[in-house]
């Protein structure tokens, strides 16, 4: 009996002995844990209109109808071919337009062209190039210029110079009138701003790659809105308060001749929303938010099809949540109310009066699906339960796919009905599954997959704070293993979410290899309500990483970690964290990777780092105080630097700085450049992403390794010649 108990109690053992482990190649060369695609509503093809092999290019070769834009009459499509990516959110393509009544195809330019988009009726095209707007006439097949001062790194009509396209998250400048009579457009004058330049290499002598980027305290942009009426040729340009601004959206109510200019103080406390004519350009204030901090800028306003009235989130009453305003000024109403914050608006069913939105409910990781009406008087839940919903409605408001997951269970797709009773109550039913990712599943249960779990963790400023552990395949409480921080804990931003993929296969790579992972978001971080995400407010930096160590330091004492062994890994603002970790956080952390840093925010774009800092004339303490290239010095562990020389966004300017800061300090380092890679460092074909992730996990093996962890993967080697 006792033999059985004994065979028995080894079973889990033999079990977790049985499994794969993870190998590198598995996450980033064979997709080994690629989940299933299940397209949404809007995944619209255009096989039924289209045959493939009709549409072919100037030479006869057949196009990839992929990359594709349906005109709104269905008559027409652009086609992209050669697209070729700028920055984050830009890119260039060939553009061709294909006829599907006579199968006919025209190549629009000889050139790559920018943001081609149909008019509302389906007559026109307009598209940037060579920092111009132009308009295409599908009738006469005539192209006209709407502009012609553009200039590289001096004018740019209809595209956003760099800082916009990075900090206000759009790139296209301009936007058709609801019926297409008016183009409104943006217009930059880049002649003060500053340059910044990098080397791109090649086999010969090299070319040197110049943009303008500002940096904090340096002149922005001078930005004008021009409205350009199509049909008369006439061009007005919208009237506003200029200077030291920022207009980081325009939009077009549903009246044609109505747009509204988004108006920022460089602070970003201050936002005005400016009803213009398109005939003549005056203007008139139709809301004012003013915020102690700052004031969000997103895409969630909506100009109601009733002419009368407006939608949109605000955090003014501290979480962010849904008002209704009226044009006319007199309507003012909180529609949604609750110690929780509206994460998305998923739709508007303007014709039951029903708004459709996403919160993160019942806690700040979880996210579910509600419906509210239009007076907020009622309100209905209708996904449930701690989980991540991902919804995506139909056009007509009638059913939804809900993409759920958690932290430890891959996504699973249903289609639901939406039913509106004769009360006028709003529930769901489910009508089928669409798909379980059966397939990952099986994957999965191969392998010696963790549970990851959720923790609470206290700071010294008596805050609780969310994150998420992950043990070792095999833990025993007995020993005693690092731990590894994985933290990013910038602005808004959350990575403690209940979401497959917050634990990402890699973090699984390590537990399997002997390691503790943690992630805990900070204060700073979203989705808490304003006060906690604001508070980093002037010293950017400062409450983050004082949280990073108060857990560090927490978890320390558990009797299962090795608290001589502690490290923390991040990319970006993450990167800057960890460079923190490793300076102002010396005697808790022992080792820390940071990819792409910012070591001083002075290096980085006023935009995003004004918003939270103001400038370094007004706020010198604030960036000095918090810039780890200050405290090279107190080093003590290891540390591993990475970054790409032709990041456009963390200049490695940052990465060299700090180099210099640690030579200076006589500190010992290591670090890597991957030439001519952006902010992503990534790339299959060259062995980029391979052998990136490869040198991090060998460097943690190597340098937090203890008797419970794995070894480092043997390096091959060649022979030395004598």
């Amino acid at each position: 009996m006792r033999r059985i108990l004994f065979l028995l109690f080894l079973l889990p053992l033999f079990a977790t002995a049985q499994k794969k482990q993870i190998t590198l190649e598995d996450i980033y060369k064979k997709g080994t844990f690629r989940g299933e695609f299940i397209p949404g509503f809007s995944s619209e093809g255009i096989d039924s209109l289209v045959k493939p092999a009709d549409v072919k290019d100037e030479n006869g070769k057949q196009l990839n109808i992929g990359d594709f834009i349906l005109s709104p009459d269905k008559k027409n499509v652009l086609i992209a071919a050669g697209r070729e990516f700028i920055y984050r959110r830009s890119s260039k393509e060939y553009v061709y337009l294909h006829n599907i009544a006579d199968k006919s195809t025209k190549k629009l330019d000889t050139v790559k062209l920018m943001h081609p988009s149909f008019s509302p009726d389906g007559s026109k095209v307009a598209f940037v190039k060579a920092n111009n707007l132009y308009v295409y006439d599908l009738k006469t097949g005539t192209t006209k210029a709407v502009t012609t001062d553009g200039k590289w790194n001096h004018i740019i009509n209809g595209n956003c110079d760099w800082v916009y396209e990075e900090e206000f998250e759009f790139t296209q400048a301009y936007d058709w009138s609801p019926k297409g009579n008016f183009i409104a457009y943006y217009k930059f004058d880049e002649t003060d701003v500053k340059e910044y330049e990098f080397t791109q290499f090649d086999n010969a002598h090299n070319n040197q790659y110049s943009y303008k980027y500002p940096k904090a305290g340096d002149n922005n942009s001078k930005v004008e809105i021009h409205i350009y009426d199509v049909n008369g040729g006439k061009d007005v340009k919208a009237q506003y308060e200029t200077g030291d601004i920022y207009i980081p959206r325009i939009k077009w109510t549903k009246d044609d001749n109505n747009l509204v200019v988004y108006w920022l103080n460089r602070h970003q406390d201050d936002l005005k929303l400016l009803l213009t004519n398109a005939q003549t350009g005056a203007a008139s204030t139709l809301y004012e938010e003013k915020n102690k901090y700052f004031v969000e800028i997103n895409d969630d306003w909506w100009y109601l099809k009733d002419g009368k009235n407006f939608l949109f989130t605000s955090e003014m009453s501290g979480y962010r949540q849904l008002y209704l305003y009226g044009l006319d000024g007199k309507t003012k109403l909180q529609v949604t109310k609750g110690n929780y914050e509206v994460t998305e608006v998923n739709g508007v069913d303007e014709t039951n009066k029903l708004i459709y939105y996403t919160a993160a409910y019942p806690r700040p990781m979880d996210r579910n699906l509600f419906v509210t009406d239009f007076a907020g008087k009622k309100n209905w839940q209708l996904t449930q339960g701690e989980a991540w919903h991902r919804v995506e409605l139909n056009d007509n408001f009638t059913q939804f796919q809900d993409y759920k997951s958690d932290l430890n269970t891959p996504q699973s797709v249903t289609l639901n009905n939406i039913v509106i009773t004769k009360k006028k109550d709003v529930t769901a039913s489910l009508v089928k599954s669409l798909g379980d990712n059966s397939k990952l599943r099986t994957k999965l249960d191969e392998y010696a997959v963790g549970k990851a779990e959720f923790i609470r963790v206290p700071n010294s400023k008596g805050d609780t704070l969310n994150g998420w552990m992950l043990k070792p395949t095999d833990f025993d409480p007995a020993k005693k293993y690092p731990v590894l921080f994985c933290n990013y804990g910038g602005p808004g931003s959350q990575q403690v979410a209940n979401r497959f993929g917050a634990v990402s296969m890699w973090h699984q790579l390590l537990a399997e290899k002997g390691f503790i992972v943690v992630s805990v978001d900070n204060t700073g971080t979203g989705f808490r309500g304003e006060e906690f995400k604001k508070k980093t407010y002037l010293q950017l930096g400062k409450f983050e990483i004082e949280d990073q160590i108060d857990a560090a330091k927490y978890l320390s004492k558990l009797s299962y970690v090795d608290p001589s062994n502690i490290g923390h890994w991040g990319w970006s603002f993450g990167g800057f964290m960890s460079s923190l970790a490793i300076t102002k956080g010396s005697d808790v952390f022992s080792a820390a990777i940071a990819v792409a840093p910012v070591t001083n925010w002075r290096y980085y774009d006023n935009i995003y780092t004004e918003r939270y800092m103001r400038t370094p004339q007004e706020n010198a303490k604030g960036y000095d105080d918090n810039s780890p290239i200050n405290f090279t010095d107190r080093i003590k562990g290891k540390y591993l630097l990475i970054h790409g020389t032709a990041d456009d966004n963390v200049h490695f300017q940052n990465s060299v700085q700090m180099v210099k800061a640690l030579v200076k300090s006589n500190i010992d380092f290591e670090s890597a450049y991957y030439p001519d890679k952006n902010h992503g460092i990534s790339g299959g074909l060259d062995n980029t992403t391979f052998h990136l992730w490869s040198k991090m996990t060998n460097w943690i093996l190597t340098n937090m390794g203890n008797s419970n962890t794995a070894t480092p993967a043997a390096t091959s080697t060649k022979p030395k010649p004598f």
